[in-house]
């Protein structure tokens, strides 16, 4: 995976990154060479997962960690068939930038909106 993404089953990219979720924390932690470097904070509702924070190292940022943090996690619960809350900002704003992840979202109108 050297073209830069991230997933969010552990594995570690050609870069260094890795996602992975950690739920006893309800968080999805970036680590780059074993380092933590982000985290995506989450809470769950009944059976949805309301994601209600990102942040990145401030040394890092402005290097498009926060989005691959946020894409890996968005991934993975659209994968485990999660329905999806975004709230934090960051995430809200970014899926407006980037429709194939809103599509992971599906009827998600970003804070408090529907989710899918």
């Amino acid at each position: 995976m050297a073209d830069g993404t991230t997933t969010a089953d552990g594995a570690t990219t050609a870069d260094g990154a890795t996602v992975r979720d950690v739920p006893e924390q309800q968080r999805y932690v970036l680590e780059i060479d074993g380092q933590e470097a982000g985290e995506l904070g989450y809470r769950r509702e009944g059976d949805a997962v309301v994601l209600d924070h990102t942040e990145v190292d401030p040394h890092r940022r402005e290097t498009g960690l926060g989005g691959r943090l946020v894409e890996a996690a968005l991934r993975d619960l659209h994968d485990r068939g999660v329905r999806i809350v975004p709230q934090c900002p960051f995430v809200v704003a970014l899926l407006e930038r980037r429709p194939e992840l809103a599509a992971l979202v599906g009827g998600s109108e970003g804070a408090g909106g529907p989710a899918r």
